[in-house]
C-alpha cells in the first residue's frame, strides 16, 4: 500500500469524526407537565385571519412555569386527553436541533401519568333577585362590543352539530362541543387596555333560552361555555327530535365577569337540518 494512503485515511476519518461531533444534537430531558381540565383554542399557522379556531389542551410545563399554553390534543405521544380530567404528567421533552420550518421545535412523549383527577363543575346558583334579563346589572362601561359569536349552528336528527356558515365544518360531539367566544375589540379603541383587564373578562354567561323563562348561569371556561351547558340535554332532544327541518330557535348569552356583572349580550341561532 502506498505510504501516503494511510495518513490520508487517518486524516479523512478524523475530519469525519470532527464534523460529526460538531453537528447540533437533539436535547432530551424528562420534565413534569400539568394539563388543565379546561380546553383552550389555537389556530393553524396558515390561518392568519384566525377564522377557524381549533380546540386544544392547556398545559403548563417546566419550559414556561406559571403560564397555561395551548397544545394540540395529539402532541404528547402515548397520551390521550379526556375532557374534564386534570392531569400531572412526566414526559420526555425533545428539543429538536433541526425542527421543521412549519412546526414546533419540541416534541413530547408520555413517560407516566402521575395524577389523573376528574373535575366536576357544580351548578352555579343564580341570585334569587334575577328573575328576568332586566334584573342583570351591568359592569362599568358596559354593555360594550368586546366579544362575538361569529357562527350559528345546525343540528340534525342524529345530534350532529355543524356551523351554519356553509363550510360543512362540524363540531365535536354534543358533550364536547363549545360555543366559541372571540375577543373582537379593536386595539385602536381608547378603552382597549382597560377592557383587557380581569373585570371585563367573560367568566360566566347568563343563558336566555327560547324554551324557558328561567335564567341559568354557566361558566365559560377559557374560550367559551360548553354547548351542553348552554343547551341542556332536554332542550337539545327537543330541537333534534321535535322541530321540523328548516325551523330555528334563538339563544342569548349575557356575558358576565368574575363578579357576575353583565358585560354584553350575544345571540346565536340553532337550526334543524
Amino acid at each position: 500500500m502506498n505510504k501516503l494512503i494511510i495518513p490520508l485515511l487517518f486524516i479523512t476519518a478524523f475530519l469525519i469524526s470532527a464534523c460529526s461531533d460538531n453537528e447540533p444534537k437533539d436535547a432530551v430531558k424528562e420534565i413534569k407537565m400539568s394539563i388543565s381540565s379546561e380546553t383552550g383554542v389555537m389556530y393553524n399557522v396558515f390561518d392568519e385571519q384566525k377564522e377557524h379556531p381549533i380546540e386544544c389542551m392547556l398545559v403548563m410545563s417546566e419550559d414556561n412555569p406559571g403560564v397555561w399554553e395551548p397544545l394540540r390534543f395529539s402532541s404528547i405521544e402515548g397520551f390521550t386527553y379526556v375532557r374534564g380530567h386534570e392531569y400531572y404528567l412526566s414526559v420526555k421533552r425533545t428539543i429538536l436541533a433541526n425542527p421543521p420550518a412549519d412546526a414546533s421545535d419540541r416534541t413530547y412523549s408520555l413517560i407516566r401519568i402521575l395524577q389523573d383527577r376528574v373535575v366536576t363543575e357544580p351548578e352555579i346558583p343564580v341570585d334569587e333577585e334575577i328573575k328576568s334579563e332586566e334584573d342583570i346589572e351591568y359592569y362599568d362601561l358596559c354593555p360594550f362590543d368586546k366579544y362575538a359569536v361569529n357562527k350559528g349552528y345546525i343540528v340534525d336528527e342524529n345530534g350532529k352539530i355543524l356551523y351554519d356558515d356553509g363550510s360543512g365544518s362540524s363540531l365535536p360531539s354534543y358533550d364536547a362541543a363549545r360555543i366559541w367566544l372571540e375577543d373582537v375589540l379593536d386595539k385602536g379603541d381608547p378603552n382597549w387596555v382597560e377592557f383587557e383587564s380581569v373585570p371585563y373578562m367573560a367568566i360566566y354567561s347568563f343563558v336566555l333560552s327560547p324554551f324557558t323563562d328561567d335564567i341559568r348561569l354557566v361558566r365559560n371556561g377559557s374560550s367559551g361555555p360548553m354547548f351542553k351547558d348552554v343547551v341542556p340535554e332536554d332542550e337539545f332532544i327537543r330541537i333534534t327530535q321535535s322541530m321540523q327541518s328548516g325551523e330555528e330557535v334563538r339563544y342569548a348569552l349575557i356575558l358576565a365577569n368574575v363578579h357576575k356583572k353583565g358585560l354584553q349580550k350575544l345571540e346565536f341561532t340553532i337550526k334543524k337540518r
